[in-house]
């Protein structure tokens, strides 16, 4: 087989997984020592550590100050659901989806709480009209794309004085790019995501009208315990304030309020946002000088600066999902790349994380790895014809 050189130099962190994210580039387990292990969150200690992250987010995130912030179970997934279960069927939804998380949010709307609702769908690697929205009715969407690489331009298309809820997952686009809080009703997001945090809890933030919305509505379908929001039709504050449904990881909101300090660090969210960025301006450079590649999200308007997702376009691969699996094997075999292949219901590729944990020298040095692989493929391939 031909002998292609490797390049000089490797990532020193080859952790380019969409989820969970590289931990934060200054991490070590030590950091953790103050947790409060083997204490009740419901103890003074506990409950100072979660309401910390409660308002640390705020003011990282920038969240408006009559924003409730909750720390719930099931990561962002948990988070969506309860937004979901909680809030609609008081008017008609709007469902929008262009990758596999979006299309979920469609099942469990129609064929789980079988709403009135109207679908926007768009393939990978594009977006609806989002014009055609219609925000007098209730909207669920996600703000970026994980598994397809697309993220929503801004919040333009969202009526100030809209009759409905907007319910956005935001959870790969918070802390990387400006989410407009006038235009979200609810918003989620999930801690190992763009702060590279541990699993497992989700963050759901309700702005003003969505806390009117659970006061004065009351869904026609039973909710579990670990749904509910509110008790004798007043919101229960005190899942906004740190006392969460179900016992949570100590040892991992203490991570968070790491994560969050290093934020501060590095520029809070605008900070964040110019790191991501620069690392997918690293990768646009790069797809500008190799034909062979091509980024999933066409237009770089809608094109993500967190969960970067890129296809191989050559005539000589036959195979294209074997090819992209060969190529990240390659890759994770020399200790280069980690996690880097395509979410399995999108396009066969590769998918890197871009987000401000990922320092942009490791994704510099990343590159010419995968060219490295791919040239390595084609020759294996033009040896077995």
């Amino acid at each position: 087989m031909t002998d292609i050189a490797q390049p000089a130099t490797r990532p020193e962190n080859p952790r380019f997984s969409s989820g969970p994210c590289a931990k934060n580039p200054t991490f070590e387990l030590a950091q953790l020592s103050g947790a409060p292990l083997g204490r009740s969150h419901r103890a003074a200690v506990g409950k100072s550590r979660l309401k910390a992250a409660i308002e640390g987010t705020r003011d990282v995130l920038g969240i408006p100050d009559d924003y409730r912030i909750g720390i719930v179970p099931a990561s962002d997934t948990g988070a969506v659901e309860m937004a979901m279960w909680n809030l609609l069927g008081e008017r008609p939804v709007e469902m929008l989806a262009w990758e596999s998380f979006g299309a979920g949010w469609v099942t469990d709307a129609v064929k789980q709480l079988k709403l009135d609702a109207t679908l926007h769908e768009a393939p990978y690697g594009e977006i609806v009209n989002l014009s055609d929205v219609d925000t007098d009715k209730d909207v669920v969407f996600t703000w970026n794309g994980t598994t397809s690489g697309v993220r929503v331009p801004n919040g333009d298309w969202i009526k100030p004085a809209r009759a409905g809820l907007t319910i956005c997952d935001a959870t790969s686009a918070a802390f990387a790019q400006r989410l407009p809080w006038d235009k979200l009703d609810v918003t989620t997001f999930s801690w190992q995501k763009v702060l590279g945090g541990e699993a497992a809890h989700g963050m759901l933030i309700l702005s003003p009208r969505a806390v009117k919305r659970l006061e004065s509505y009351t869904p026609p379908w039973p909710l579990p315990k670990i749904f509910r929001l509110t008790k004798g039709g007043k919101l229960i504050e005190g899942i906004f304030e740190g006392a969460t449904i179900n016992t949570p990881s100590m040892l991992a909101v203490e991570d968070y309020l790491v994560a969050l300090d290093w934020a501060r660090s590095v520029g809070g969210m605008e900070g964040l946002r110019e790191r991501a960025y620069a690392n997918l301006a690293a990768i646009q450079r790069f797809v500008a000088d190799h034909e062979w590649l091509r980024f999933l999200a066409h237009d770089p308007a809608i094109r993500s600066n967190t969960s970067v997702c890129l296809t191989l376009d050559d005539p000589r691969i036959l195979d294209g999902a074997a090819f992209a699996k060969a190529i990240v094997k390659r890759l994770e075999d020399q200790g280069v790349a980690y996690d880097i292949g395509a979410y399995r219901d999108a396009p066969p590729g590769l998918r890197i994380w871009c987000g401000g944990t990922v320092e942009s020298s490791d994704i510099e040095a990343l590159l010419p790895w995968i060219d490295w692989a791919f040239q390595t493929e084609i020759a294996a391939l033009s040896e077995t014809v």
